[in-house]
């Protein structure tokens, strides 16, 4: 987005329109975005797919498909069976469709080549520290979850400007959304305290939240980054880890 010119302190009553200015294109953005997202979590799923929902564990899942959690950590590539997200899209029949349907249409993810070619515009820091349980693979996880214990610092992953702190957005909870140059945003969910407004200036590393797990069934923190409103994989952008 272009910046808006400012006139000198001198004029203050002649900066008004174009404060109000700013003020409507962050507006426009953020509900942009917050319609993206909206997409992403309310997307339906096809015959033999199944979205985690709060509360969920993968044994209730498994009942209730009438399967078994090892048949369930087979379809899906688990590692662990403790640990599923909200949101998360797992294959809960071996013979479901190839691939999840949608009445409302999200943002399709980058190519891998995409991706990649996006990123180099961007260097990021890791937004915070713990365990990595998910990480961008394009289609079921679009980001990167990062499990701690609530409290843990939340950072910006790069310089920016704050264009939402809030919660409005159902399976996201306590979310900020930063803007970056380059067309880039990073979205940082499920906090338990957020500790910037909207409007406010961030720089790299600086504390923005504290983990928890609003709307999730555990403190983590969901770390997504986007470029010209379609997710990429923020990990050529991050340190080795």
């Amino acid at each position: 987005m272009p910046a808006i010119p400012t006139l000198p302190a001198t004029f203050p009553a002649a900066r008004r329109p174009f404060a109000a200015a700013r003020r409507r294109a962050r507006a426009l953005l953020c509900a942009g975005l917050l319609a993206l997202l909206a997409a992403c979590s309310s997307t339906k799923v096809g015959p033999g797919y199944y979205r985690v929902q709060a509360g969920d564990t993968l044994s209730k899942i498994a009942r209730q498909h009438d399967t078994s959690v090892a048949e369930l950590m087979r379809l899906n590539n688990l590692s662990n069976p403790n640990r599923i997200s909200k949101g998360q899209l797992l294959r809960v029949n071996a013979k479901g469709g190839a691939a999840p349907s949608s009445s409302t249409p999200a943002p399709a993810a980058a190519s891998p080549a995409a991706s990649a070619a996006a990123v180099r515009g961007i260097k990021l820091v890791w937004p915070a520290t713990g365990t990595i349980t998910h990480r961008y693979n394009g289609s079921s996880s679009k980001g990167i979850t990062i499990v701690n214990k609530t409290g843990t610092p939340v950072m910006a992953a790069a310089a920016g400007s704050v264009v939402y702190a809030g919660n409005r957005l159902r399976g996201y909870g306590n979310l900020v959304i930063v803007q970056h140059s380059g067309d880039f945003l990073s979205i940082y969910a499920h906090n338990s305290k957020m500790l910037v407004k909207e409007g406010q200036k961030v720089s790299q590393g600086q504390q923005i939240a504290e983990m928890g797990g609003t709307d999730r069934s555990g403190p983590a923190l969901y770390f997504e980054l986007r470029h010209r409103g379609q997710p990429v994989d923020p990990s050529g952008a991050l340190p080795p880890r």
